[in-house]
């Protein structure tokens, strides 16, 4: 730039520019004409600064800026702050827990009585609770109440006349009520036990020897006898040739058990099923 200022009738309009290197180095030019003078600037960053070089150059000579600031000093002040408020919360606490010197069991003697109030009342709540899921639980496994209204039935026996058998509706299964004579019992209660498939005597069957009651469901395959009929006079299964005696036990066919007797009682002159 010196060169061509000089060589050039335009060097009253040029001026050189500079630009300083904090690096302890000599400046590269200064109003046309190299300086000898060394900067000298302070290794402390804080100093840094476009101002401090001004005023440490001579005036006129050479102008810099830097880009660099007090980085450093200023996380150091940043991190040195002393002002921050720390939140009381002394207001919301209890008075027996302000101080703190005082050990945690001595300040919890005074609470003792919630505590056991609250854990007092949650024991109750959870138990109260419980017997309210296994309550509902087990009465959701029970009989319907149309179940329940058919789990005993009550017949009178007077409409039952001797020598006939009569059907009924018990818990969805046909019930068979016998009204036997004195020719029937006799003849059922001399058949010998050891000669039958399913041993069974006709006193065990029966709980007043003038009256049967049995389940009418055939043991073979679930199908229903006919009264009054077979061989034996008593019940007979059409579907395989199942017959059955006047005590309702099986006495030939496929059947392999005697006809179910349900638990009954007699009450005067009714009988109750169930």
């Amino acid at each position: 730039m010196n060169v061509i200022a000089r060589t050039s009738n335009l060097s009253p309009y040029l001026k050189a520019t500079s630009a300083a290197i904090p690096n302890g180095l000599r400046p590269v030019a200064g109003s046309g004409k190299v300086q000898k003078s060394k900067v000298v600037v302070k290794s402390d960053v804080e100093r840094l600064t476009s101002y401090s070089l001004s005023q440490a150059l001579p005036t006129g000579q050479l102008r810099a800026r830097s880009g660099i600031t007090g980085i450093g000093a200023m996380q150091q002040i940043r991190l040195g702050h002393t002002d921050i408020r720390v939140p009381d919360f002394s207001a919301y606490r209890r008075k027996d827990v302000q101080d703190p010197t005082t050990k945690s069991r001595e300040s919890a003697e005074s609470r003792l009585t919630f505590s056991y109030l609250f854990t007092g009342a949650a024991a109750i709540a959870g138990a109260y609770s419980a017997k309210t899921v296994v309550t509902q639980f087990v009465t959701s496994m029970a009989a319907s109440a149309d179940v329940l209204a058919l789990a005993k039935v009550e017949i009178k026996l007077d409409d039952i006349p001797e020598g006939k058998s009569m059907v009924f509706k018990w818990r969805g299964k046909p019930l068979f009520i016998r009204h036997r004579k004195a020719d029937e019992i006799a003849r059922e209660q001399s058949v010998a036990v050891e000669t039958l498939r399913h041993q069974q005597h006709d006193n065990d069957r029966v709980k007043r020897p003038e009256w049967l009651v049995v389940i009418g469901i055939c043991t073979h395959l679930g199908c229903v006898p006919i009264a009054n009929a077979g061989e034996f006079g008593g019940y007979y299964c059409p579907c395989h040739g199942s017959h059955y005696d006047a005590s309702g036990r099986i006495r030939k066919g496929p059947a392999p058990l005697n006809l179910e007797v349900p638990p009954h009682e007699f009450v005067e002159n009714m009988v109750v099923v169930g």
